[in-house]
Parts: structure tokens; sequence; C-alpha cells
């Protein structure tokens, strides 16, 4: 059972995935809410009875999973789709991830959410939040290239998550991905070592 959670963030196209699967590589356990969301939405996912029951067949894809362009389109026209959405996924999301958590056997476990500054209650749940940083003008290109969107697009996401600034603010550590990734990999392994000696202090102070 891991001891010891470090929340990891960051805007779209900052590299989350990046520096998480590097600290795995370090020996670091992952949550990652993205993925669990996924799982949940697939055919016979935990979640596809209520936001069937909620939204209708048309947001069901051929196979039974969630239909997520059409889902974002019905978003789109009506803005309390999306917290209904969030009001089914986001309490399933924290369940699972609470005992994956849990359950994880690592030293310690990388808990990565994508908009963990802008949910407001994975705080109470972290010992440590980790940031994803770069410029903004890399998150457009880097988003643009993976995912063919145009700058506006980019951007209008960009819009609805929380700036860059409220999530530097959060930060208890930054990690800085701005394409070099042997400097990457420097700060993982920085941080890494320091998330073990915080680890060590805990369990010795709740003996």
């Amino acid at each position: 059972m891991s001891q010891y959670v470090v929340g990891l963030t960051g805007g779209i196209g900052s590299g989350k995935s990046t520096v998480a699967d590097l600290f795995v590589a370090q020996g670091a356990g992952l949550v990652d809410t993205d993925a669990i969301a996924r799982e949940l939405t697939l055919a016979g996912g935990a979640a596809m009875p209520a936001l069937t029951a909620e939204f209708g067949p048309e947001v069901l894809a051929a196979d039974g999973a969630l239909d997520r362009v059409a889902m974002r389109q019905l978003a789109f026209a009506d803005p309390s789709a999306r917290s209904r959405l969030e009001g089914i996924l986001h309490p399933l999301i924290r369940q699972v991830s609470a005992e994956r958590c849990k359950s994880a056997t690592e030293p310690y476990v990388i808990l990565a959410v994508p908009l963990l500054v802008e949910s407001g209650n994975y705080r109470q749940r972290c010992d440590r939040i980790v940031v994803v940083d770069c410029p903004e003008s890399l998150q457009i290109e880097r988003v643009m290239a993976r995912n063919g969107l145009s700058a506006e697009e980019v951007k209008a996401i960009m819009a609805a998550q929380a700036t860059r600034q409220q999530r530097l603010a959060a930060a208890d550590d930054v990690v800085v991905n701005d394409g070099d990734r042997e400097k990457i990999v420097g700060q993982v392994k920085i941080r890494h070592a320091n998330y073990l000696a915080l680890l060590a202090e805990k369990l010795k102070a709740s003996c």
C-alpha cells in the first residue's frame, strides 16, 4: 500500500504523460484519471447506465461505448450537459482512483489529474502537487501537431482550463518540459529522490 500520493497536473500539451512515464521509470506507481474515465465509458463501463439514462441513446457509439464526439457536441450546444456529465463521472473517477492509490505497492503514487487545479478537491488527497509547465506557445504547437486542431481551437480549450499562473500558484514542485528530454529526466530524478525522502519522514512521524 502506497503511503504517499503526488498529484501531477499541467495544461493541455504540457507533456504530462511524458513526465508521468519518467516517474514510473524511476519506480513510482501511476494512477491516471484520464485512463479511468476511458474505462468507465467503454461499452459495459460502470458509468454507461447512468450516462445513457441522463443523455439518451444518441450519445452511444455503435459498440455501446460513449460517443465522445457526440458528447462534446452536446456539451457545446448545452452548457448544462458538461456539468451533468461531470456529476456522473467525477464521483466514480474519485472512487476508483482512491482505491488504486490505496492498493498500489510502489513507494509512492503519481496521481495524474489533468484538471486537478480546477477540481479544487484533489489537494486534500495529495501529499504534494507537481505541475508540468511549458510556454503556452509550445502547448499550442504540440496540440495542433498531435490533434490536428487549429490554433484557435487549442486556445479555446486552454481558456476553459486553469491559467498557467493558477497552476503554478498551486504547485509544490514544477517540472519544466520545454522539449529537452535530458533536462526533464534530470528534474524527475531530483523530484523522485525528494519524494522518497518525504515519504520516509512521513512514515517516521506516523510511528
